[in-house]
């Protein structure tokens, strides 16, 4: 704890050193004109808001703000030195979050036509103070500002890894600090149901839990209470709080919690892998729309924001057409197709929508069906799909190119910062540009990674959608961010690398052990372990940049800094076995994505985790495929396994067959085993197949040979119908 103290100290230091000027505004506001003189900011200062509206509202914000960060203590009332901080409405002020704010030696005004741009003005001002306590000597200075968008958006996506409603808060926080003006909650997908709908327990006492492939249980839900806290708290930051209830696809944990949704099968356990799953609404049954009115009733109550999303993405139409009633209610309605059956419901529910007062949003596979025009667009596929919706009259929301759950050193702060929010090809239909938004999606990432995702990558994002500069300059912006630095450390907020992972790792054979390396993002970044598997802390051993381990085992390590884990835990599984580090030649090379470690990765004790792409798994498409192991020497084998990955919404599926084979001199083989692994390709739960071979008494062999036929083409009814699929392998075990 004083360690943890004396960091904290010193970040606040380092803050309270750093120069305040315009250079460290995010983001950049249209104009800064520095004034001669500066204010006194002190405990004699008075803050002069119109009482019982928004405009005091605001101003208590402010009141707080000072006093949290800078321990100064405003008056009510103006004192002997008549130094004051007024807030007021101004109509002469053109633009609803437009505002002006003046700082003379005497006075700082703020003024808005409207109180969202008077809230701006309030944020400004806390970034032009000059860090400190006590005692502050503002620059003077006027500020016309105003935004070219006017949806800036950030999406959380909570249904794959859930998010407590505190660090939802302090998310808001930094939105509100950065003038990003809509929060969506991404509350339900096939993962996960997080928002409790009273008509439909089962939806929060079922659909919200799911059991993890290392048999843990992960979930959570928000409460109806706890959603409104949270409009609540974004209110009053003004920030507006915007759900998405995930139809007809993506909709899993519902399907599970209510079977009756489905067309005729459901699936029977929450998903624990990602991907795309064929289960969806029934939407030609009239009980899908009446669950559906139902939730949307409860969900609109809770948020007065104007819009509702309703995803509306990747909905794949192989169980409708599959199902009997709904073909026939398809013929009464004249839809030609799946596209047209989703159109139908999309248009119902957007209509449901409006006799509310909402808005519907969606992501811009709504198109296929034709929604009405008064939908608003996400646009996520690219350009092409953006200039589609916006040729049909609809507004849009261009998130595609703002994706932060990409790596960082895939999608840096620089460019992130070079992307146009509003492409040249949109420029015909700008008006219908509403906005830009910045989603994240949690696949792989949790609470502990949350925040390095997101920063500095969302300051960038904020002021291209705030300022949104015809030349960025992008050095001028990286000198504005890292001033930003020390107050961001002083909140205890993670940030990232600006162009960097936040660590990488490596692990390979070495001198009869296992060198784990790493590459980190941060110099002061510690790699705290444990070599009995479980999670370490900020007490366990660390290294920084290798660790080499002796023994077979589990070993877990995670990034520490300042004393907070920064990202979640990686673990390695090591074994030590009659095949470890013995010459292995496969027929055929995986799939270049999939084939890190070479031939040599199917024998190095290293067994893959849960993330397939994790360099440990290796995977074929459209190949059958043959390993042959040379054990050096005859041995008696007393077992062969092989370890295969099923995770169909990833096109992974277990083979056809597989046949060991062993040989003493290479030229005569004796087959062994033979096995053709039962699959469900429906079956959405990841799963390890472990494909073992024991005989009754130990067979002599120098050779192994293990031979693999493909699964072949996904199945009719599968997202991918039609593609080959993967099958995807991590080590062979000889005992």
């Amino acid at each position: 704890m004083r360690h943890r103290l004396a960091l904290l100290l010193t970040a606040v230091l380092a803050w309270a050193a750093a120069p305040a000027h315009a250079a460290a505004l995010i983001p950049q506001p249209r104009q800064v004109e520095p004034m001669p003189g500066a204010f006194l900011l002190d405990g004699e200062v008075a803050l002069v808001a119109a009482a019982g509206s928004r405009v005091a509202e605001a101003g208590e914000f402010l009141r707080e703000a000072i006093a949290r960060d800078h321990g100064i203590g405003l008056r009510g009332r103006p004192g002997a030195h008549g130094r004051t901080i007024e807030l007021r409405l101004d109509p002469a002020i053109a633009g609803g979050e437009a505002y002006r704010l003046e700082v003379s030696p005497r006075t700082i005004e703020l003024r808005a036509a409207d109180p969202r741009g008077l809230f701006w003005a309030v944020q400004t001002l806390r970034q032009w103070l000059p860090a400190g306590r006590g005692r502050l000597e503002v620059p003077a200075v006027r500020i016309d500002d105003a935004p070219r968008l006017a949806y800036r958006g950030h999406m959380l996506d909570v249904a794959r890894h859930f998010v407590p409603v505190e660090s939802i808060k302090r998310q808001i926080d930094l939105l509100s600090y950065y003038k990003i003006n809509a929060f969506r909650w991404h509350l339900t997908d096939d993962q996960g149901w997080r928002i409790e709908i009273r008509k439909y327990p089962r939806l929060t006492e079922v659909g919200a839990w799911r059991t993890e492939p290392d048999g843990s249980r992960h979930g959570g839900y928000y409460t109806q209470a706890q959603v409104r806290e949270v409009v609540e708290y974004a209110r009053r930051r003004n920030v507006a709080v915007i759900p998405e209830i995930e139809m007809p696809g993506h909709a899993s944990a519902a399907l599970v919690a209510y079977p009756e949704l489905a067309c005729g099968r459901a699936p029977e356990t929450v998903p624990n892998s990602w991907g795309v799953f064929k289960d969806v609404m029934c939407v030609g049954e009239e009980r899908v729309f009446g669950f559906v009115a139902d939730v949307l009733d409860e969900v609109a109550g809770l948020f007065p924001a104007p819009y509702l999303h309703i995803g509306g993405d990747e909905a794949p139409a192989g169980r409708w057409l599959e199902h009997a009633p709904t073909r026939q209610r398809m013929r009464e309605l004249g839809l030609a197709d799946g596209h047209a059956l989703q159109g139908w419901f999309v248009r119902r529910v957007q209509q449901y929508l409006a006799g509310k007062g909402k808005t519907l949003m969606g992501w811009d596979e709504i198109l296929e069906g034709g929604a009405d025009p008064a939908a608003v667009v996400e646009v996520w596929r690219g350009e092409a799909q953006g200039l589609r919706a916006l040729e049909a009259g609809h507004r849009i929301v261009n998130a595609g190119p703002f994706y932060l759950d990409a790596p960082p050193d895939r999608l840096t702060l620089e460019t992130l910062y070079r992307t146009p929010v509003v492409p040249p090809a949109y420029a015909a239909h700008a008006a219908q540009v509403l906005g830009a938004e910045a989603p994240l999606w949690t696949e792989h990432v949790t609470e502990r990674n949350l925040e390095p995702m997101l920063y500095p990558r969302l300051l960038a994002f904020a002021e291209l959608a705030w300022s949104a500069p015809v030349a960025p300059d992008y050095d001028g912006f990286v000198g504005r961010v890292r001033a930003h630095y020390p107050r961001l450390r002083a909140w205890n907020v993670a940030y990232g690398p600006e162009s960097r992972a936040l660590v990488r790792y490596r692990i390979a054979r070495e001198d009869g052990g296992w060198r784990l390396q790493a590459e980190r993002g941060f110099d002061d970044l510690r790699l705290h372990y444990r070599l009995d598997g479980g999670e370490p802390d900020a007490d366990s051993p660390w290294f920084v940049d290798g660790l080499l381990l002796r023994a077979p085992g589990a070993v877990r390590v995670a990034p520490f800094r300042d004393g907070r884990a920064y990202h979640a835990s990686q673990r390695y599984v090591l074994s030590a076995h009659a095949a470890l580090g013995k010459p292995l030649r496969w027929s055929a090379p995986p799939h270049r994505q999939y084939r890190q470690g070479g031939e040599g990765m199917l024998s190095d004790g290293l067994f893959g985790g849960d993330n397939h792409a994790d360099g440990l798994w290796a995977g074929w498409q459209g190949e059958d495929v043959q390993l042959t192991l040379d054990l050096q020497r005859p041995i008696p084998v007393q077992a062969i396994s092989t370890r295969f990955l099923r995770q169909s919404g990833s096109w992974i599926l277990l083979p056809k067959a597989v046949r060991y084979y062993v040989s003493l001199d290479g030229r005569d083989w004796r087959r062994l085993y033979s096995a053709t692994p039962a699959q469900d390709p429906d079956d959405a739960r990841r799963e390890v197949r472990v494909l073992r071979y024991a005989p009754a008494t130990p067979v002599q062999a120098r050779w192994l040979r293990i031979e693999i036929d493909r699964y072949g083409p996904l199945p009719p009814g599968h997202p991918g119908a039609g593609s080959e699929a993967f099958f995807f392998l991590d080590e062979v075990v000889v005992e």
